[in-house]
């Protein structure tokens, strides 16, 4: 089952993909996206009974988690060797007048 792609759909498809192409280009480009719809066509004509429909390619389950800090924020190490310090923080000169 051969499918024809028209020039205006390669047109269209070159808009919308902010494509420039010449002459020889849109040519390729129409036995390319033909060659895809075959190959769905050919997929299309796949028993596909009994097979469950996935919407990722490994099994997912609760990939969240709860946001607990388990191995602190190791400020208090970070800071030890501060010059100076101020709430919590590195004070440093200032630098716009």
């Amino acid at each position: 089952m051969a499918n024809i792609i028209s020039d205006e759909t390669i047109e269209y498809v070159g808009i919308l993909a902010k494509l420039e192409l010449n002459e020889e280009e849109k040519e390729q480009a129409k036995k390319d996206m033909g060659a895809m719809l075959d190959y769905i066509d050919k997929l299309n004509e796949l028993d596909t009974t009994g097979v469950e429909p996935m919407s990722h390619v490994f099994p997912v389950t609760n990939v969240f988690r709860e946001d607990v800090v388990t191995n602190g924020d190791g400020s208090e190490a970070t800071l030890s060797n501060a010059p100076s310090m101020k709430d919590s923080g590195f004070k440093v000169p200032k630098t716009i007048g």
